[in-house]
């Protein structure tokens, strides 16, 4: 085998690939200016020092426009730089799920994952770079700090120009090269395999079929999971077609995985998923329904005509149902956390089981120290974020599955659930306004403005009215954290305005946007006793007060949200 041979691009450094929430996020055509993919891949590569020597790394993403050539370059740059072997998810697909499991089941040193998450998809849209760790996680503040670092002062990068790549995806096996005098190996996998097993693993799958094709006894569960185009489809496949008997013209849609998600915003909320939502208003056999988001790390559900379970309460209800998944009956529940702007139903939840409870900011990164640690079982973010120590990320399928044994051991819709629930605990109404793509300027004075008051200590102990309803100010800040395990510190994670009867209202400008600045506006409050009423009724005084504090319309111009959830 003749050695390919790797040489030196001369490059200049750009001045936008700082990482945010989850990775680099930009527009499709700015990956595709020279030398711009190129840049991150090589500063990814040197974040990691001599540990990439020899190392293997796993690749793969939800399929979106520009995977291809992406791959490709990760291929050539990764040759040329002493990288032993990249493990591939078959044609470049790797749900962000999977490719956590993945890394810890080969114990490698990381991944890179190509997606946008929950961004639109296709050549006028949205692709995403991030960097997985060896304990499958997204790469913690140090990192990414190191990588952006590193794009402000790169001059070159290393690249095997001849190393053919264009075809290496399609087919599943192994190919060698020589580059240089070293081995370098690029193994393509069947990207569904593994993390069908771990899903076994976990739950009981003979359980689980029995409630969906039902038994001489119990008619089916029918249920309605829509991949909206993106990469769970082929998970969805394997998983609920092949394994579990549901029905693949009936029980599943959108779950053939395309490169721009058919032209629609894979985000599983009540407003992008609406035709998730219309189906089952339109059509009272299906008892439950789920959606998930382009890389498959988000999840919707609902019940019987379309009966909403927020993220908040999702998460709650499975801390208080654990003991029906096998998983945890071996290997036992160590404590549960939420991101800060996640209501804080699952709080009440660890409080009567006795368990730790975690308020950490936003990011999954954060949850994975805990979790390296034996403290935490189970996680959520109220941005449709839900998993468990299985893996270092957030698991839409997952989600699904755990919801779908709770409802197998308690023999109750997804609404009798919830309501149970609620009389139980009490009910933590919570809202998010959506505002997108506003204008970074004005939506940072916005922000400025908003620390200004903090600052100024004018805030705690006033009060606040809008229809009926009267709340006083008891403590104001912009959230902070320090990881328990390893003492770091996170600051400036969002605004809080925490009124006395346990209300709170929250301000952030969003890290997973692509361009301008997305305004995100939180909203809870508790109700012991009323817990049946509307969400947005009994919200729309916080909502009015939020937005006079906020003064959010003078600022960003916006009459209303993008998005409500």
């Amino acid at each position: 085998m003749a050695a390919l041979q790797s040489v030196v691009v001369e490059t200049t450094p750009f001045d936008d690939q700082k990482p945010g929430t989850s990775g680099l996020r930009k527009k499709v055509k700015v990956f595709m200016e020279k030398n711009y993919t190129e840049n991150f891949i090589q500063c990814i590569l040197d974040a990691l020092g001599d540990k990439v020597k020899g190392a293997t790394l796993v690749v793969g993403g939800d399929g979106r426009y520009f995977s291809k050539p992406a791959i490709n370059t990760i291929i050539r740059i990764a040759s040329a730089n002493e990288v032993s072997k990249l493990i591939i998810g078959h044609l470049g697909i790797y749900s962000t799920p999977a490719v956590s499991a993945i890394i810890r089941q080969q114990k490698v040193l990381g991944g890179i994952v190509l997606t946008a998450s929950h961004n639109p998809g296709g050549i006028r849209h949205d692709f995403g770079i991030k960097y997985n760790i060896e304990n499958g996680g997204p790469a913690p503040d140090y990192i990414t700090d190191r990588i952006y670092d590193l794009t402000r002062k790169i001059k070159q990068y290393k690249i095997t120009p001849a190393l053919e790549t264009d075809r290496i995806i399609d087919v599943l096996g192994t190919s060698k090269f020589n580059v240089e005098g070293r081995d370098f190996t690029v193994e393509i996998i069947d990207s569904t395999k593994n993390y069908v097993n771990l899903m076994k693993e976990i739950f009981d799958f003979n359980k689980l079929r029995a409630l969906i094709r039902g038994t001489e006894s119990t008619p089916p569960f029918n249920i309605l999971l829509d991949s909206m185009n993106g990469v769970t489809g082929v998970y969805v496949r394997a998983i609920f077609v092949d394994e579990l008997g549901a029905s693949p013209d009936n029980n599943v849609c959108r779950i053939v995985p395309l490169d721009n998600f058919g032209e629609i915003h894979p985000d599983p909320n009540l407003t992008y998923a609406k035709d998730l939502v219309d189906k089952l208003q339109a059509d009272n056999n299906y008892d439950f329904g789920a959606a998930f988001d382009g890389d498959g790390d988000r999840n919707m559900i609902l019940g019987k005509n379309a009966f909403f379970v927020t993220p908040s309460d999702s998460l709650a209800v499975l801390a208080n149902n654990l003991e029906c998944i096998p998983y945890f009956k071996k290997h036992g529940i160590h404590g549960f956390a939420r991101s800060m702007p996640t209501a804080a139903a699952v709080d009440r939840v660890a409080a009567k089981l006795g368990k730790e409870i975690f308020e950490v900011p936003t990011g999954w990164k954060y949850f994975g120290n805990l979790m390296d640690a034996g403290r935490l079982s189970l996680c959520g973010e109220e941005s449709f974020g839900t998993g468990s120590d299985h893996i270092r990320e957030k698991d839409g399928i997952w989600a699904v599955l755990a919801w779908l044994s709770v409802i197998e051991h308690k023999r109750m819709s997804v609404e009798e659930i919830l309501k149970e629930h609620w009389k139980i605990y009490g009910r933590n109404y919570f809202t998010r306004y959506d505002y997108e793509e506003c204008e970074t300027q004005p939506a940072n004075e916005m922000m400025k403005q908003l620390e200004g008051l903090i600052a100024s200590g004018t805030l705690v102990g006033k009060s606040y009215s809008a229809g009926n309803k009267t709340y006083k100010v008891e403590k104001a800040d912009n959230f902070s954290y320090v990881d328990p395990i390893d003492n770091s510190v996170a600051k400036n994670q969002g605004i809080r305005i925490l009124f006395e009867d346990g209300s709170r209202l929250i301000y952030r400008l969003s890290g997973t946007g692509s361009s301008g600045a997305t305004v995100r506006v939180y909203i809870e409050c508790y109700e012991k006793e009323n817990v049946l009423s509307d969400a947005q009724v009994m919200l729309k005084p916080l909502v009015d007060i939020g937005l006079q504090i906020s003064q959010l319309k003078k600022f960003t111009g916006r009459e209303e949200p993008t998005v409500i959830t």
